[in-house]
């Protein structure tokens, strides 16, 4: 901004620029105990002239061919921040450095006032004896300290007629880089009463000009007496005036409407959307400062409108503000307390879609161009970029907005288990130590959903989707070993992005949770170490699983059934498997095909446990099922281990059995994918027109078919087959008939099973990092078996390459195969037939040599997803002796 843009009234002493000048006052200059009088004379002349040296630093003397090269009007002057030019000045003051004398232009400014006597009372007095100096002042707009949209429009028109606009660049410069002028501006006009109106017709501009001249004393005054910084000074002088326990929660004084219009009207022209860069970059490190030092937001609520002001320019993401001033601005938004984010979050929550999205791709911008513009590694983390960091927290009050103010469902909760999930019996590693348990104080929490009441997964439908805001240049550079080590320790110099999950990718986010399950695994594996030397127990580091393959439920779940009474940590030790009678050592390979058959045993329809609706392919809870609730536990944890263990499993349940498992109880609509037919009928229920008592005669009482065909009857109400469903209560009926379906008729299974899945997962980061969408993405794999990427990403080894001949028929006779085909290749393979979490490109095949052309099969380590392939002769041989492999495989051997 130019030296004239920062100009004040007469009688107006300097606020914010003056207080470090004041404080050094303070400091160097020694009390003079023996004569006060004299003290006060000789602090009064010095500070006079460290404010003459910091406005000459700051404004310069107004003459253009000015010589002092201390004078901000000089030609080759440097410009200095506020604070740079406090410490200047004091320092010309120690060494008596040359003053300027106000040029003729610059009288009737802050600089006259220096000029004048010291006392600002008599300065006030002298300037209402001259209406003429006042009318001068009014017109160049230089008494205007905040802003309305009245203001703003007079202005502009006066500008437009001289088409000069500079005066109002000056004062957007001046109120928008003031956080006490910004804080008063664009307040929402309150109603007056009759006897109100009536003295505010009747006031004339002189009395007018007189409440503002004594409201400017006054205010120096209060300046000159306390040693308060222009922060403190803004929550007191405005608590007073504004009322703000009538705000509700989710309100702010300041009229958005209005800001959005002015906005609309300035931001056309070049020069005065400059302005508010300027006064931004200008305005930010002041704010931040008033937020991190001087708890300004407690002392004025309203300190909030300064937020909601700047973040309504539509600008903001443009490359200008990229580079320093919305970066700044980041800063000091991060610096919120958490009850001012939370009112910031729930008044966005009333916004738009557009809006959301705006703001949203604002803090996405910055964060990409941070991202691209430098190098990140493992030396250089992208979690010390300070732009980076305070843009993600940023981007949290926009997430939570997204989340409030779309389809909410925070009443819908599943009960807490009532018996609490059984603690080892023995010692933990810290209590080894003489530590205590550090996991004791249960799952994380964001601060800032237990400050708004809500939780991710209460939300239904979001303003815009979730995966918006999903940052994938983030996600590429983030050194997740470290950010998970941030995460873990929660100390304040680092900040971890786990903190914001909703910005990572489900690639990612899976990463942290294998860092999370493996560091658990180690650490049970040392306590049983140490266990052992304490109490000379045998060593048993793993959770070790011998199976018959012929009788591997029985086996697994009677092995599993005596770990989770007896002892269920052992739970988080790593799986080890063993089939009897075979060879193979588990690196992985052996879990993943025991998982498999367990899971195909288990939702076999023939034992019962689960119903199978041929229609969506997915399988329920059977609710007259003949198996007790140890069975439905076994089931949970044989889940939870495929979690903890990575390993991807064909279940085939509906998303509400995910939402049940994350807290939330099925509702009507989550019948459209567990039972669309149910789903639909109930819905055309809802929106018949006709009288729905006369012509569908439907009772509160229902039916259900149990396995051996026999009718069960029950009553939604008391006496529900007495209860009619009419007009007037038929959303009660399908509420109610929900309800029964999805939750109690099936509590007793569910609960169990939900028991033995927070066996394994209790202590797991799963709940805070994951939505229920993605917890079905991280069990079953992707659907999606794209093996162009699986090609793209393979390596090779033992002579092989991607120009050999045997490879390239290899993959042209892959990409040949049926759909059913390339899952039994994947299932040799690998030992699953699903994608892992981002893809087949995730996998990391690799194709080794094994040997010349023979009549062997080809084999493959499904722990390190490696295939074994002899160089065939000619591309049919390898068909025909790949077909057999794949479609034959079981078991495991050694070569």
């Amino acid at each position: 901004m130019n030296s004239d843009e920062k100009e004040d009234c007469e009688c107006a002493t300097p606020q914010a620029e003056t207080s470090p000048a004041r404080g050094a006052v303070r400091e160097q200059e020694e009390p003079d105990i023996e004569n006060p009088e004299a003290s006060r004379m000789k602090r009064a002349a010095a500070k006079h002239l460290i404010e003459r040296y910091y406005h000459q630093l700051t404004e310069g003397c107004g003459n253009e061919s000015c010589s002092n090269s201390w004078c901000a009007s000089s030609v080759g002057f440097s410009r200095m921040d506020n604070n740079a030019a406090a410490v200047k000045a004091l320092e010309l003051y120690k060494v008596n450095a040359k003053l300027c004398d106000p040029h003729p232009s610059k009288k009737g400014t802050a600089s006259t006032y220096l000029e004048s006597s010291a006392h600002s009372n008599s300065a006030c007095s002298n300037r209402k004896l001259n209406h003429k100096d006042v009318h001068a002042v009014r017109d160049n707009f230089k008494d205007i300290n905040y802003l309305t949209e009245e203001k703003v429009y007079e202005i502009l028109d006066i500008c437009g007629e001289k088409e000069d606009y500079s005066p109002l660049i000056r004062v957007i410069g001046r109120v928008f880089s003031s956080a006490e002028g910004l804080v008063q501006s664009f307040r929402r006009s309150k109603p007056h009463t009759k006897e109100e109106l009536k003295s505010l017709q009747e006031k004339d501009e002189d009395k007018d000009e007189d409440e503002k001249e004594a409201a400017a004393c006054s205010a120096t005054a209060m300046e000159e007496d306390s040693p308060t910084s222009s922060s403190s000074r803004l929550g007191e002088c405005s608590s007073g005036e504004n009322d703000v326990q009538k705000l509700a929660p989710d309100e702010v004084s300041v009229d958005i409407e209005a800001v959005r219009r002015v906005y609309e009207r300035l931001l056309s022209n070049e020069k005065i959307e400059a302005a508010f860069l300027n006064a931004l970059v200008y305005l930010s490190p002041n704010v931040e400062c008033d937020l991190t030092y001087h708890n300004v937001y407690s002392r004025d609520p309203n300190y909030l409108n300064l937020f909601v002001i700047v973040m309504e320019n539509n600008n903001l993401h443009s490359p200008e503000y990229l580079e320093i001033a919305l970066p700044q601005f980041c800063k000091a938004m991060s610096k919120l307390p958490l009850a001012a984010q939370a009112k910031l979050t729930r008044l966005w929550s009333h916004y738009s879609a557009e809006q959301i999205r705006r703001m949203m791709e604002t803090f996405q911008q910055l964060i990409t161009f941070k991202v691209i513009s430098n190098e990140f590694s493992s030396r250089n983390l992208v979690n010390d970029d300070d732009a980076v960091v305070a843009a993600t927290k940023c981007l949290k009050i926009v997430y939570y907005a997204n989340v409030i103010g779309g389809d909410l469902d925070t009443e819908n909760n599943e009960d807490e288990d009532e018996e609490p999930i059984p603690e080892s019996s023995e010692l933990t590693l810290q209590e080894l130590l003489g530590e205590e348990r550090r996991n004791k104080k249960g799952p994380r929490v964001d601060p800032l959903e237990t400050e708004l009441g809500v939780r991710t997964n209460d939300c239904r439908r979001p303003l815009i989707p979730f995966e918006e805001f999903v940052n994938e240049p983030l996600n590429e550079v983030l050194e997740m070993d470290k950010d998970y080590t941030f995460f873990k320790v929660e100390t304040e110099n680092k900040f971890s992005f786990m903190t914001c999950p909703f910005v990572l990718n489900a690639v990612t986010k899976n990463l942290g949770l294998y860092y999370d399950n493996r560091i658990r695994m180690y650490s049970e594996r040392r306590i049983t170490v140490l266990y052992s030397l304490v109490q000379g127990q045998q060593l048993n580091p793993y959770l070790r699983l011998k199976v018959r393959r012929d009788h591997i439920i029985d086996d697994a779940l009677v092995r599993l059934e005596m770990i989770a009474m007896e002892n269920p940590a052992d739970l988080k030790k790593q799986l080890y498997v063993e089939f009897e009678g075979e060879q193979g050592v588990d690196e992985g390979g052996v879990s993943k095909e025991f998982f498999q058959l367990v899971v195909e045993e288990i939702f076999n329809p023939d034992i019962g446990m689960f119903t199978y609706d041929e229609h969506t392919r997915l399988f329920w809870f059977n609710s007259s099922s003949f198996e007790n609730e140890g069975q439905y536990t076994l089931i949970g944890i044989v889940l939870g281990l495929a979690i903890y263990n990575n390993c991807i499993l064909d279940v085939h349940f509906p998303m509400v059995v995910y939402r049940k498992l994350m807290g939330k109880k099925g509702t009507f609509r989550d019948l459209a994918d567990a039972n669309p037919v149910l789903y639909q009928s109930l819905k055309e229920l809802v929106e018949y027109e006709g009288n729905v008592e006369e012509d569908m005669m439907i009772t509160f009482q229902i039916s259900q078919t149990d396995p051996f065909g026999n009718r069960l009857m029950y009553d939604l109400r008391e006496n529900g087959d007495k209860i009619p469903v009419t007009n007037e209560n038929r959303k009660d009926f399908v509420a109610l008939y929900s309800e029964y379906i999805l939750n109690k008729s099936v509590e007793k299974q569910f609960k169990a099973f939900r028991r033995g899945f927070h066996m394994v997962t209790n202590e797991s980061p799963l709940k805070y990092l994951f939505r229920p969408e993605e917890i079905e993405l991280l069990i079953c794999g992707s659907r999606n078996l794209d093996f162009q990427a699986l090609e793209e990403t393979t390596e090779y080894d033992g002579g092989y390459n991607k120009d050999s001949r045997i490879i390239k028929e290899f993959w042209e006779t892959l990409h040949s195969f049926s759909e059913e085909q390339k899952r039994l290749f994947l299932q040799f393979t690998t030992g699953t037939d699903r994608a892992p979490v981002g893809g087949l490109g995730k996998l990391k095949m690799i194709i080794a040599k094994n040997g010349p052309d023979t009549d062997r099969l080809p084999t493959s380590h499904t722990c390190f997803n490696v295939l074994l392939l002899p160089e065939y002769s000619n591309k049919d041989k390898l068909r025909e002796r790949l077909l057999k492999a794949i479609t034959y495989a079981k078991g495991f051997g050694m070569l």
